[in-house]
């Protein structure tokens, strides 16, 4: 073998050890980059879930009290609105005052400071429920303050427990968790009550009813209108200079700042129509308005993937035009369609900023009943408890991100599962 020859082959064999000490070089910064992105969902996670795990738990004290008709001045046989009057809570502070005998107006206040004002709308569901109980001792797992929440959760036994508490409460805690009258248990409120000032009766229910029918009036009207529209565009839109300005338009909609939808339905939807603000009927036409560039470039493309052999086949047969995309071309991009919808519902689910422009930013204690009651939706309601200064609020804020968290799973695993079920590979 020549000189040359040897020399030719150094040199090739220098290059192909060059090139694949980049190629390793790039496959190690690849799976370098992987695993930073997974450090950061798990620290992210971790810290939601550290957090709000402790929201699903509410501190409850279990004792019995008297339901003394002569002080509530009521009877099994008053009527209902007797009966809810009645002072429940002046019966709760009148049972802690015998039972626990504070000295002084100082602490008085402060034992009837642990307890939760929600004690007595206990009290008074329990009433009406059965008004048989007028005049019983009876059991009952009175709701604590926020306060005691987070101490029996986090500060017992800690020098942060001093903080908040004076003396003679930190002995009533500690008498009550050593007799076991104070504990955890789930916290059925958080799923059951509506938004409140108070942490330990906050709940998510209102938002999560709120956001149910945001997304039902976002899904009736952006899906038929993005179907509808994919399948103008693809098949009968004849192509010229009109129809590829409003394809380009289309795709920039899908890149444009969701703020900048919440503008337009608070120019056109509430000062235009008069549409009454924070309600899930104005939510849902600005989520419509920001879902469908996304509805109709999946439809078209779902549409575009049906091969032209079946196009081919049905008009060869004598069908129409009609008969074509209605008998056999839509059903065949359905599946692609649906799945489209769903990735759209779900980044509706999580958007924030154009329901902020549209006043749903509002305090709605009450559960909504219809699209048009005023209400909240669940990112809203995060972004309001993430503002409120009390602790008890932080845990809360990441429970509703866990709640929100496992929407957005759902839905986007029911669109995996809906197109793995239903695509067909041609």
């Amino acid at each position: 073998m020549t000189d040359s020859a040897m020399s030719t082959r150094a040199k090739v064999e220098k290059s192909m050890k060059k090139r694949r000490a980049a190629e390793s070089r790039f496959r190690t910064y690849g799976l370098l980059s992987v695993l930073f992105g997974v450090l950061c969902l798990v620290v992210l996670f971790g810290n939601i879930f550290s957090k709000g795990f402790s929201a699903f738990s509410q501190t409850v004290l279990t004792t019995t009290i008297h339901l003394d008709t002569d002080y509530l001045g009521v009877t099994a046989t008053s009527d209902p609105q007797e009966l809810r009057n009645a002072d429940y809570e002046g019966l709760i502070k009148q049972y802690l005052k015998d039972t626990y005998e504070p000295s002084g107006r100082r602490e008085r206040r402060d034992l009837y400071g642990m307890v939760s004002v929600g004690a007595a709308w206990q009290l008074q569901d329990m009433v009406l429920e059965n008004p048989s109980l007028l005049g019983q001792t009876i059991h009952i797992n009175m709701t604590m303050d926020d306060d005691v929440d987070q101490w029996f959760k986090h500060d017992r036994g800690t020098a942060n427990e001093a903080l908040r508490f004076s003396e003679q409460q930190l002995v009533w805690l500690h008498d009550w968790v050593d007799s076991g009258a104070l504990h955890g248990r789930f916290n059925t409120i958080f799923f059951t009550n509506g938004d409140s000032r108070e942490p330990e009766l906050a709940g998510i229910r209102g938002a999560i009813t709120g956001t149910f029918l945001t997304l039902l009036v976002t899904f009736l009207l952006s899906f038929p209108i993005g179907v509808s529209a994919a399948i103008y565009l693809e098949e009968f839109a004849p192509k010229n200079r009109l129809t590829e300005i409003v394809e380009i338009n289309i795709n920039n909609l899908a890149a444009v700042p969701s703020i900048t939808f919440g503008l337009l339905g608070l120019a056109i939807f509430i000062n235009i129509f008069g549409v009454s603000r924070s309600t899930p009927l104005v939510g849902g036409l600005v989520l419509t308005l920001m879902t469908l560039p996304t509805i109709i470039i999946s439809g078209r493309a779902a549409i575009k993937a049906v091969p032209p052999s079946i196009r081919e086949a049905a008009l060869g047969l004598g069908a129409s035009k009609m008969q074509v995309v209605f008998h056999h071309v839509l059903p065949l991009a359905l599946p692609g369609m649906l799945t489209g919808t769903i990735i759209g519902m779900a980044q509706a689910l999580g958007e924030t900023a154009p329901l902020l422009m549209i006043g749903m930013i509002a305090f709605v204690v009450d559960v909504p009943g219809f699209i048009n009651d005023p209400s909240t939706v669940l990112p809203v309601q995060i972004f309001l408890w993430s503002d409120s200064p009390e602790r008890a609020f932080t845990e809360r804020t990441s429970g509703a991100i866990m709640v929100l968290l496992g929407f957005l799973i759902l839905m986007n695993t029911a669109a995996v599962m809906l197109r793995r079920r239903l695509e067909r590979r041609w």
